[in-house]
């Protein structure tokens, strides 16, 4: 088995998420090639011992492994689909961990697939800080055989590794809908703590009842995920017909203080929808199919 320092890989994109894979893979023995579209932020990386490249299609030839982290695949696409570097990756592997949608890695895939390009999709679901620590998450999705290969260069990154199957759009689709759980329940918090204020409560004093209010939720999700996949969508412990109560105190109070309450009033009007449609004495679980009605 090769060790750290048999193995190569290059890291295109380098703004605070790159420059800290590529710090992982140095840290870890790897050798590590950087380019970044913007000169000049490869400094600290150079001076830990990475290997600049004048160009990307100089960055790409340097290993067999390239790891994109761009901020979309529009600037992926910017980067790899230039005539020379798709000419230079033809053999090579490509981990895209920049964040799209499903449908955008299935579009890339095909591309890779028809430049003789090896493609695996991927996605990283923890902070900056947790890369090379044993509290980074990553998934990964595409050709199993591809990612048995190069899974001694990924696992420099440290953390869990997570291969979600051969259907390339795995992974961005597990990005979507977990990020679809941070960005509202953000977006709840922020609100929350407007409201708060609003009615004389400092954010540090509600803080610790909102994490309490956080610890009921994981429990919560295994239950509602299993009342989803059964199709039961039971209502006994709170009936939709309380939760949109609830949600319409929220609105009151909210527009009362002048707070804008527009996300809660869509989440009250898809529960009255819902209930309009005779669903009433079910669960809030009940949303899940008629959000997915067209």
């Amino acid at each position: 088995m090769s060790s750290s320092h048999d193995l190569s890989v290059t890291v295109v994109g380098l703004g605070p998420m790159g420059r800290a894979l590529a710090g992982a893979f140095l840290a870890a023995g790897v050798r590590t090639t950087v380019w970044n579209r913007t000169p000049g932020r490869d400094g600290e990386l150079v001076a830990a011992g990475a290997v600049p490249a004048a160009s990307a299609e100089e960055a790409v030839a340097a290993s067999p492994l390239t790891v994109v982290c761009l901020v979309n695949y529009d600037a992926t696409d910017s980067v790899l689909r230039q005539e020379a570097v798709t000419r230079a990756l033809k053999g090579r592997t490509v981990v895209n961990l920049s964040a799209d949608t499903p449908e955008r890695a299935r579009d890339t895939a095909a591309w890779a697939d028809a430049q003789g390009i090896g493609y695996l999709d991927g996605a990283i679901m923890t902070p900056t800080p947790t890369i090379g620590t044993p509290t980074g998450v990553f998934l990964h999705s595409g050709p199993e055989p591809l990612y048995r290969e190069h899974r001694p260069v990924l696992d420099a990154l440290g953390g869990g590794h997570t291969h979600l199957g051969e259907e390339i759009s795995r992974a961005a689709a597990y990005d979507i809908a977990l990020l679809d759980i941070f960005w509202t329940s953000m977006t709840g918090y922020v609100h929350a703590l407007a409201v708060a204020r609003a009615e004389g409560i400092s954010p540090t004093e509600l803080a610790p009842f909102a994490a309490g209010i956080g610890a009921i939720l994981p429990p919560l999700f295994q239950e509602l995920a299993e009342d989803v996949e059964s199709g039961s969508y039971s209502g006994e412990a709170n009936p939709l017909t309380s939760a949109v109560s609830t949600m319409a105190h929220i609105v009151h109070a909210s527009e009362a203080h002048g707070i804008e309450a527009g996300v809660m009033r869509a989440a009250e009007g898809l529960a009255r929808r819902t209930v309009g449609l005779g669903h009433g004495a079910e669960g809030f679980t009940r949303l899940v199919e008629v959000l997915g009605r067209r």
